[in-house]
């Protein structure tokens, strides 16, 4: 599984390829499009940003996956929006903009699980490398 160091490391990467391209390189990725969510750390009360992708978009939904590569711990983003669901996200082309996430429900998931990896079948790779349901959240458009 994958560790902190290396998820770090792997979003600065992203961000200086996006940075050094001028943002013409790292908005999609694995044919889906990447979007940076930004929260607030649950117990630091600090902005936190990840680049992440979202194989799913349902109206003004963005649906993300909240993998860590089949890891049998959420991912730290995802503990953050569930005690905080303001956040901020931005994609290509558009200024930040609020949002709020919430977990899909049980059927939602099963409605929305397989397009997910029908989209990218590694999401269901990782599924089988844990225990936990991996959730799917929609982060929507804040009214």
């Amino acid at each position: 599984m994958p560790s902190d160091a290396m998820l770090k490391t792997m979003n600065t990467i992203h961000r200086g390829v996006l940075k050094l391209s001028g943002g013409r390189i790292g908005w999609n990725a694995a044919k889906m499009p990447v979007l940076e969510l930004t929260t607030t750390g649950r117990k630091s009360g600090q902005k936190r940003s990840v680049m992440l992708t979202s194989p799913v978009k349902e109206g003004d939904a963005y649906v993300i996956v909240a993998s860590r590569g089949g890891d049998d711990h959420h991912p730290a983003w995802f503990l953050n929006l569930r005690d905080n669901p303001s956040v901020q996200v931005s994609v290509k082309g558009k200024p930040a903009q609020s949002m709020r996430a919430r977990v899909a429900t049980s059927a939602e998931r099963d409605r929305i699980w397989p397009k997910v990896t029908a989209t990218y079948n590694n999401y269901a790779n990782y599924q089988k490398k844990t225990e936990r349901e991996i959730p799917l959240v929609f982060l929507e458009p804040s009214r």
